[in-house]
C-alpha cells in the first residue's frame, strides 16, 4: 500500500530510521538543517476487521509554515479498506459506496485525500489541535498551532456483487492492512520506523503500531523561479540598488503576465474573492517581477550603534501572506539591541549567532496584505551595537542572506552595494571628532590669512 503526503507545498519524504544526510540535496536548508514535517500514524485499537487510528501532522520547521489553503494528506489503500468514521478532519470525496449495504462509510475512495476542518465545527467533530483550516504555524511563532491531529476508524466493507440479478457478498474478504511504507518514488526507500505495544488485556486485540514519516521542503520543486528579491539603500549614498532585473521573471517575457494598476483595471476586477481559491500569482509590473520585495535601508549611524529599516513589500494582487516570516543572516545580528514592530528570535544555526527570524505581531502586522494601487507592506527598524572594527565599507552593513516564508531571496551583486563617497573616507561616528577638528583648523587658517 502506497503512502504519501500531499501538501500544497512539495515535500521530499524519508523514514525516521535514517538521518538528514540521505535527503536529496534540494530538500536541505542550511538555515534550518533539522526542519521537517513529521507524520505519525498510531493504531490505538485493532479488533477483528477494524482498527482505530490517530494521525498527527507536526510542523517542525523553524520558519516555514503551512499557509492557506492548508495541508492535504493522501495515501493508497492496499486492499478494499474504507474509512467508516473520522473526527478532526474529512475526506474530500466519498467515492462510490453503492456496493456497500447499510449505512455508507465516510469514504470509499481507493486513494482518499484528507483535509482539515474549519474553525467552529460542532464539538463532536473535533479532536485536540484540529480544525484550523489546514494552517500550521512554526514552533517559534506559535507552539500551540504547529500540529494537527485527527482520528478515524478503518475497516473492511462487506461488498456486494450482483450475480444473475441477485446481490451476494463478494469473496476473498481480507482484514484491513496496516499503513504502508513511504511512496515517494524512491525504490530504495526503507519502511518507516515501527513501534509495537502489546495491550495485554481486554478482548483479543492485535498489537498496536506506530508508523512515522518525515518530509522536507524543496524550494526548487515548489517553485521553478525565486519568489522574492532584495533591494538596498543607505543614508551615506543617494543610490538605491534595486532588485536585479528578472529576479523572478522577465517583464518582457510573453509567457509571463503582470498588472499595471494605472492601466489594467479589468484584471483587478476579475480577481478571485475566495481565500481558498488557488491561483497563480498576479504581480505588479516591475523589472524584478517578484511577488515579494525586501528593502534594506541603512538609516542612521550613532557613536556606538547603528539603525536599519527593513520593509517587506507585497506586489502580489491575489494573496495575503498570513503569519509570514523573515530570516536574515548578518554578522552584526549577534549584537542586536532592539527590534521595533516585529517579533524576533535568534536561530542559533551557526556558532557565530548571525542568523535571526523576524515575524509579525498578532492582530497588528502578522498579515501582509495583498497589493492594490499601492503595494502592501510591513516595516520594522532594528537597532544594533557596533562590534569592534565595525565599518560601513565593504558592504558590511548589508545582509548575507534573506529569506521570506522559507524561500531564499535574490540578492543584488556585491559590487553594486551602496558605496561610501570615497574608499578612503569613513562615515563612522568615530571619525566625526576628527572631521570637526579639521574644520576648526581650516577656519583658523582662513582667519589668519
Amino acid at each position: 500500500m502506497g503512502y504519501s503526503s500531499v501538501f500544497r507545498y512539495i515535500f521530499l519524504c524519508s523514514s525516521l530510521l535514517f538521518h538528514l544526510h540521505i535527503y536529496k540535496a534540494d530538500g536541505f536548508d542550511q538555515l534550518d538543517p533539522h526542519g521537517m514535517i513529521e507524520i505519525k500514524w498510531d493504531i490505538l485499537t485493532w479488533e477483528d476487521d477494524t482498527y482505530n487510528a490517530q494521525i498527527s501532522i507536526l510542523n517542525k520547521q523553524a520558519f516555514r509554515h503551512i499557509e492557506k489553503p492548508g495541508w492535504r494528506l493522501g495515501w493508497t489503500w492496499q486492499n478494499d479498506e474504507v474509512i467508516w468514521h473520522i473526527v478532526g478532519a474529512e475526506a474530500t470525496e466519498q467515492g462510490d459506496c453503492r456496493r456497500i449495504p447499510g449505512k455508507p462509510p465516510h469514504t470509499c475512495e481507493k486513494q482518499p485525500e484528507i483535509i482539515d476542518l474549519l474553525p467552529g465545527v460542532p464539538y463532536n467533530m473535533q479532536t485536540s489541535n484540529c480544525c484550523k483550516g489546514g494552517v500550521l504555524t512554526t514552533e517559534i511563532q506559535d507552539p500551540s498551532k504547529h500540529g494537527a491531529f485527527f482520528q478515524m476508524s478503518v475497516g473492511k466493507a462487506l461488498f456486494m456483487e450482483i450475480v444473475n440479478g441477485t446481490a451476494k457478498p463478494s469473496v476473498n474478504q481480507t482484514a484491513p492492512a496496516a499503513p504502508p511504507p513511504a511512496d515517494d518514488g524512491d525504490k530504495d526507500q526503507q519502511p518507516p520506523s515501527k513501534d509495537k505495544h502489546d495491550t495485554g488485556k481486554g478482548k483479543e486485540k492485535r498489537d498496536q503500531d506506530t508508523w512515522k514519516l518525515t518530509c522536507t521542503y524543496s524550494q526548487m520543486q515548489a517553485s521553478q523561479t525565486p519568489t522574492c528579491c532584495v533591494s538596498m539603500s543607505s543614508f551615506y549614498n543617494d543610490t538605491i540598488v534595486q532588485c536585479p532585473t528578472c529576479s523572478c521573471a522577465c517583464r518582457r517575457d510573453p509567457t509571463k503576465q503582470c498588472i499595471d494598476p494605472t492601466k489594467d483595471l479589468q484584471p483587478l476586477i476579475e480577481l478571485p474573492h475566495s481565500e481558498d481559491e488557488v491561483v497563480p500569482p498576479k504581480v505588479r509590473c516591475t523589472e524584478h517581477m517578484c511577488p515579494i520585495r525586501i528593502h534594506w535601508h541603512v538609516k542612521t549611524s550613532y557613536k556606538d550603534y547603528w539603525r536599519v529599516q527593513v520593509t517587506v513589500h507585497n506586489f502580489n494582487f491575489v494573496k495575503n501572506y498570513s503569519d509570514w516570516s523573515l530570516v536574515v543572516q548578518h554578522p552584526n545580528l549577534k549584537s542586536l539591541v532592539q527590534v521595533f514592530s516585529f517579533n524576533y528570535k535568534p536561530l542559533l544555526v551557526f556558532p557565530t549567532n548571525d542568523t535571526g527570524m523576524f515575524w509579525g505581531i498578532p492582530f497588528y502586522n502578522n498579515m501582509l496584505m495583498q497589493s492594490s494601487v499601492d503595494a502592501g507592506n510591513v516595516q520594522t527598524e532594528i537597532l544594533l551595537k557596533k562590534d569592534p572594527g565595525f565599518t560601513f565599507g565593504g558592504g558590511f552593513a548589508f545582509p548575507v542572506k534573506i529569506s521570506f516564508n522559507g524561500d531564499l531571496c535574490v540578492m543584488p551583486p556585491p559590487d553594486q552595494y551602496p558605496r561610501l563617497p570615497n574608499s578612503s573616507f569613513s562615515l563612522s561616528s568615530n571619525s566625526r571628532p576628527i572631521l570637526f577638528s579639521m574644520f576648526l583648523l581650516l577656519l583658523s587658517l582662513y582667519i589668519v590669512y
